[in-house]
Parts: C-alpha cells; structure tokens; sequence
C-alpha cells in the first residue's frame, strides 16, 4: 500500500434521513424520525468512542447524507464534541455540514456554528425553478438564495452550492444562468455534477434517463458551465468542483489524494490501516449494534492504478513518481492523448484537461 501523502485523518459521519427522498437519489436514506434519529446519534457516539484515534492530527470532519441538517444543532454538538473528545481534531480543522435549503432558519445556522461547524454545503441543484420540481426539489431558488444569505448572517465564511447539469430539457444556457445566478451569491465553492440515472432509483422507473441530453449537449452543457464559473472566479480544481482560491474541499481531496479517512453510519466507507472497508446501509442495524459492522471491501488499497484513476480528478494531476512501478507504460500513451486535447504533460505531471474530464473514464481505462 502506499503511503498517504500527509499524516492526518478524515472523519465521515454518514446522517441517513431525509424528510423527501429524491428521485436521482440512491444514496443510504430512510424517512425523518425524531425517535429513530435520536437512537441513531447515540449510535454515532458509541462508535465514535470504538474507533478513537488520538495518534495523529483528524483534520476534516464531514457530516454528509441524507440530510445532515435535519439533525438539531444540540445533536451536532454531541456528535464534534465526543469526536474532540476522542480523535485529535485540529483548531483548523474544516468540519462541513451538508444542508437542505428548507432545512436552514438563521437560529438553526447558528446553533450549527455554535456547534463547531466551520463550512456548510447546501444542496441547492438549480436556480431554476422549473428543473427543481422536475428533480422533486421542495425549495425555490428564492428559498435557496435566503438560506445563502441567512448563513452569511450567521457568520459562516466557507460556503459551498451544489449544481447539477445535463438535466432532462436543459440547454447550455439554462445551466449558464443557474452558474450565473449562484455565483452571484457570497459563496466560495461549487459542485457542478452531471445528472446519472441510478440502478433501481424512482428516475430509472420513470424512464428518465432517455430524457436526458445526448452526448454532444451534455459536453456542451458542462464545457460552458467550466469557463463560466472560471469567469466568475470560480476555478475548476476536480471533475465536479471548484473553488474560490484557498477554498477547495479538504475533505474531499483527500479521497483523490489517498489518503486516510474513517466512516461511521450506515453505508459509510472508510480507508484506513491499510485496508477499505465499508458499513452496511441498514439503518435499523446501525442503531442496534453495540459496534458498528464493517465489511473489507479492499484488502490492498491505493494501488498505484488506483491511484492513477483518482488522482487525474483532480486539476493539478498526477506526478508520475508516485507510479513509478507503472509509469513507463503510461507515458508510452500521453502523447496521443496529449494530441487528442484530452491532457497535458510536462514531463512529470499529467493533467486532464475539461475535454479530458468529460471522458475520464474511458482515458484512464487506456493508460492503465
């Protein structure tokens, strides 16, 4: 296995509720219950204290979901304060919190940073109306505009907005004026994803995906919303995500740079002592079990492959010394790539370019 590049760890906190599931979604969810939800952070605490690691630095914490922030801020205290108490958490460390706009009044917002939280990632998904009832969103743009501004007032500083392109009927300029729209706001981070129609998701059922836009759109779509939101100061850092300078995802980078993270809730996946594994998405079996139940789904992680795959996400991309037992073969395949206009190279660094990461896949599959 190879070495992370940095010392630290990452603390995933998987909250499985949602008060509607989306139809896009399939993700580890069940229905809102102040009951089940209360048994379920207990469940969160006894794991935290099972797995405790005050060895080296946890420096991101991310309460992802479901919908984190159906939980009360009183529970999200319980949950950083037991995590300070048994992991070394960072004074900076970046501990996000994923938000649905219904869910965010200014009281909450407060009670969330009262709490710890230092950076909230709010599902906003358009600033159209229109493609938010067709995704079976319950906010308004209006609505998803307010819970930006009441977080500002709140006094969160580190703002991130999710966006989804390639919709079914949606054009380049729709997309454009939902970036336009969102980076107007006083946000610093932005994850544009690509609508994919689940196995076994309400979407599937319905027929969805033959609606969505055909190859050449989608490339349409998401190469005009890049230099969109690069024009707004927004820069592309990943695939899906891009930041205002200094406020790129910590957490999320280090699953493309390999490096260690832990996960507790159900359908949380860690990679951690050399092996990945993961916890059923029972929820019931969560909040029943004195430990939570994990299963290896990787015995030898972070293979050089594996790393090739991950790290040509991200911008910057990949220094070839980190593949050195496999990097004569890949740089015998650059320069058609690099021709094609799908990457760079500078000798050491091998970087996808937009055109390049719209398919990442299939370059990927051809240099390893």
């Amino acid at each position: 296995m190879n070495t992370p590049l940095h010392g630290g760890l990452g603390i995933y906190i998987h909250v499985p509720f949602c008060a509607v599931k989306c139809g896009y979604c399939s993700f580890c969810s069940v229905g809102w219950s102040g009951t089940k939800a209360e048994g379920y952070v207990q469940a969160v605490l006894r794991n935290i204290r099972d797995c405790s690691d005050t060895s080296r630095p946890a420096d991101t914490v991310y309460f992802g979901g479901g919908t984190p922030s159906l939980l009360r801020p009183e529970q999200i205290a319980e949950i950083t304060g037991e995590l300070r108490r048994c992991f070394a958490v960072t004074e900076d460390a970046e501990i996000t919190l994923e938000a649905n706009p219904n869910t965010l009044s200014s009281e909450r917002l407060t009670g969330y940073l009262e709490a710890g939280i230092n950076r909230l990632s709010i599902g906003v998904q358009s600033m159209d109306d229109d493609e938010l009832r067709l995704l079976g969103r319950r906010h308004t743009s209006a609505r998803a505009e307010r819970a930006v501004l009441d977080a500002v007032n709140a006094g969160f500083e580190n703002i991130s907005c999710d966006l989804m392109l390639a919709l079914p009927g949606q054009t380049p300029e729709k997309a454009e004026r939902s970036a336009d729209m969102l980076a107007s706001l006083p946000i610093q981070h932005i994850s544009a994803y690509l609508l994919k129609v689940e196995d076994g998701t309400p979407f599937q059922s319905r027929g969805m995906e033959e609606r969505l836009p055909d190859e050449d759109e989608t490339s349409d779509i998401y190469l005009r919303t890049v230099k969109r939101l690069e024009s707004h100061g927004f820069m592309q850092y990943e695939i899906s995500n891009f930041a205002r300078p200094g406020y790129e995802s910590r957490h999320n980078d280090r699953y493309w740079l390999c490096e260690d993270y832990i996960g507790i809730g159900p359908s949380a996946h860690s990679c951690c002592g050399g092996r990945r594994y993961a916890v059923p998405p029972d929820v019931d079996l969560f909040i029943s079990s004195p430990a939570q139940i994990t299963e290896v789904t990787d015995e030898n992680p972070c293979s050089p492959e594996e790393i090739v795959m991950l790290a040509l996400r991200l911008k910057c991309g990949l220094d070839l010394r980190r593949v050195e037992s496999i990097r004569a073969g890949i740089e015998k395949k650059i320069p058609a790539l690099v021709s094609a206009g799908l990457c760079v190279f500078d000798g050491q660094t091998l970087a996808l370019t937009p055109e390049g990461f719209l398919v990442s896949n299939s370059v990927i599959a051809h240099l390893i």
